[in-house]
C-alpha cells in the first residue's frame, strides 16, 4: 500500500486531510512538527511527503532537503499560503514535485498526489543508495509559457482550457487588456490535436483597412498597385492549425462579411485570383470589448458573433486572482534574469506587501514590465521596495476594491458574517474574501462563537 506522511501543525486541517486520504486507500501518518517528521523518516520509507512550509520548529524546505538527501526518489509536495509563494517556488527549485496553495479542498490535491506517485515510487531500503536525483518538474516557470496559477479563478480557467482544447470548437476569449488572452489561446492550441501545426496570431487592430483582405486571404502578383509578389494570407498560413484573431472587435463590417463566409465555407479566395483554396483551421478570437453589446449597437455582425462564440472563456483580471500574484512575479523575474543576465533571487517582504496592496489595472502586462524594470534597477539579491514605481510602492489596502481589506476593526464579527454569507458558508472562500488564512478564520469563529 502507498505510504504518505503529512507534516502539518494545523491539527484540524491535518486530521481532515489524513482521514480523506485513508478513505482513498492510502496508508497515512500525520505529524505536527519537523522533529517528529525526521523521526518518522528514519523509521519508515514513505512514497510521498505532504509538508506545510511553516512548521513550529523548522520549515518545509528543511523537511524537503532531508527527504531528498535520504532518498531522491521520494516525492514531496509543499503546502503553502498565498504569502509564501516565493518559498514554494524555491522548494520547486530544490526538488519538490509540486506545491499547493492553502486553503484548498482535500479533493483538489488528489490529482497532484496521483501525478507525483505515478512519476516515480520509493525504492526498497536496500536500493536507496542507488537512487538517482529527479529532474526538475516540467511545470516550473522557466519551462512553460502558461502559468496555471493556484487561485479558484485560475483553476476554473485551466479547467475550461482542458475541456475545450481537444475539440474543434471556435473559442471567444474575453478579458481586460493585459490579462494574457494570447497565452490562453496558445495553451488551447498546444493542448489540441493541432498542436504540431501552425499557430498564427493576428492583431486585428493593427491591420490597415485597405490591406485587410490581402492580409487575411493573400493576393496574387499584380492584383493591385504595389502587389509586386504573391502573398500568402493568414488563413492559408494557418492551414491545418490555429488562427488567433486578437481584438476581433476592430474588424471593419466589410471584412466581417468576408470572414464569416470563409469560416462557413472553409474556403478563401486570394485577391486577384479566380480559384478558391480549401483551408482547415480552428479559429480562436479575443476581445477586451463587450462584443455582445457591439452586436446590439449594430457594430458587429450577430451571425459572425455566434460563429466565433461556440465556446467562451473569461480570463480573470489580476485583482481577481491575487493568490497567483507572486507566482507570476517569480515567473517574470526568471524571465528578466535570463534576458538581463542578472541573478536576482526574489522580493523583500515590503515589496511583496506593496504588490498585494496594489490593484494592477494593467494586469499581467503591467506586472511583467514592472518586474523587469525592478530587476534591472536592483543591485542586491532581493528586489526592495525602493526600486518599485511610486504608485505601487505607496499602495495600501484602502486603494483596493475589497471592503474586507480593513479586517482589524471593531466590526470584524460582522465582516466575517458577511463573508460567510457571500461565500455560501464556504470557509475557504470566506477566508480569501477576508484576506486572511483559514487558520485565522477558524480562530475568529471560535472567538465569536460563530457556528455553521
Amino acid at each position: 500500500m502507498t505510504r504518505i506522511l503529512i507534516v502539518e501543525d494545523d491539527v484540524p486541517f491535518g486530521t481532515m486531510l489524513k482521514t480523506f486520504l485513508i478513505k482513498r486507500d492510502y496508508e497515512v501518518e500525520l505529524v505536527f512538527s519537523g522533529l517528529e517528521a525526521f523521526k518518522k523518516l528514519k523509521e519508515t520509507a514513505f512514497n510521498l511527503i505532504l509538508s506545510d512550509v511553516r512548521l513550529p520548529d523548522t520549515n518545509g524546505l528543511d523537511v524537503l532537503k532531508k527527504v531528498k538527501a535520504e532518498n531522491a526518489e521520494t516525492q514531496v509536495i509543499i503546502m503553502t499560503s498565498y504569502a509564501e509563494i516565493s518559498m514554494a517556488v524555491e522548494a520547486m527549485k530544490i526538488g519538490a514535485f509540486d506545491y499547493v496553495s492553502k486553503p484548498f479542498r482535500p479533493e483538489s490535491i488528489l490529482q497532484t498526489i496521483e501525478n507525483a506517485l505515478t512519476h516515480t515510487q520509493v525504492k526498497p531500503e536496500k536500493e536507496k543508495k542507488q537512487a538517482k536525483p529527479l529532474s526538475k518538474p516540467a511545470a516550473t516557470p522557466k519551462e512553460t509559457s502558461f502559468v496555471k496559477g493556484v487561485s479558484e479563478a485560475a483553476l476554473k480557467l485551466s479547467d475550461y482550457i482542458q475541456l475545450v482544447a481537444p475539440t474543434n470548437m471556435s473559442v471567444l476569449i474575453m478579458g481586460e487588456s493585459g490579462t494574457g488572452k494570447e497565452q490562453v489561446a496558445k495553451s488551447i492550441h498546444e493542448q489540441s490535436k493541432r498542436a504540431a501545426e501552425p499557430f498564427i496570431a493576428v492583431d486585428c487592430g493593427a491591420i490597415p483597412r485597405e490591406l485587410a483582405s490581402s492580409e487575411f486571404f493573400g493576393h496574387l502578383k499584380g492584383s493591385f498597385t504595389g502587389a509586386i509578389n504573391d502573398k500568402t494570407g493568414h488563413f492559408e498560413a494557418a492551414n491545418g492549425g490555429t488562427l488567433f484573431l486578437d481584438e476581433i472587435g476592430n474588424l471593419s463590417y466589410e471584412l466581417q462579411v468576408q470572414l464569416l463566409r470563409a469560416l462557413q465555407e472553409r474556403k478563401i479566395k486570394p485577391v486577384g485570383s479566380n480559384n478558391e483554396l480549401h483551408v482547415d483551421i480552428r479559429v480562436i478570437t479575443a476581445t477586451n470589448e463587450d462584443l455582445a453589446q457591439a452586436v446590439k449597437d449594430g457594430e458587429f455582425r450577430e451571425d459572425l458573433y455566434h460563429r466565433l462564440n461556440e465556446f467562451s472563456i473569461k480570463v480573470p483580471s489580476l485583482k481577481e486572482r491575487k493568490e497567483d500574484l507572486m507566482l507570476f512575479a517569480e515567473y517574470f523575474l526568471d524571465e528578466a534574469n535570463t534576458e538581463l543576465e542578472k541573478n536576482v533571487i526574489g522580493f523583500t517582504e515590503s515589496a511583496i506587501e506593496a504588490f498585494k496592496n496594489y490593484n494592477w489595472p494593467g494586469n499581467l502586462r503591467e506586472l511583467k514590465n514592472m518586474v523587469k524594470r525592478a530587476a534591472l534597477l536592483t543591485q542586491d539579491e532581493m528586489i526592495p521596495l525602493k526600486v518599485l514605481p511610486h504608485e505601487i510602492a505607496t499602495a495600501n489596502h484602502t486603494n483596493t476594491e475589497t471592503e474586507y481589506g480593513l479586517f482589524k476593526n471593531k466590526n470584524e464579527e460582522q465582516l466575517i458574517l458577511d463573508a460567510l454569507e457571500k461565500s455560501g458558508g464556504n470557509k475557504s472562500k470566506a477566508a480569501r474574501l477576508l484576506s486572511i488564512d483559514r487558520k485565522t478564520l477558524y480562530n475568529k469563529l471560535k472567538q465569536y462563537n460563530i457556528k455553521l
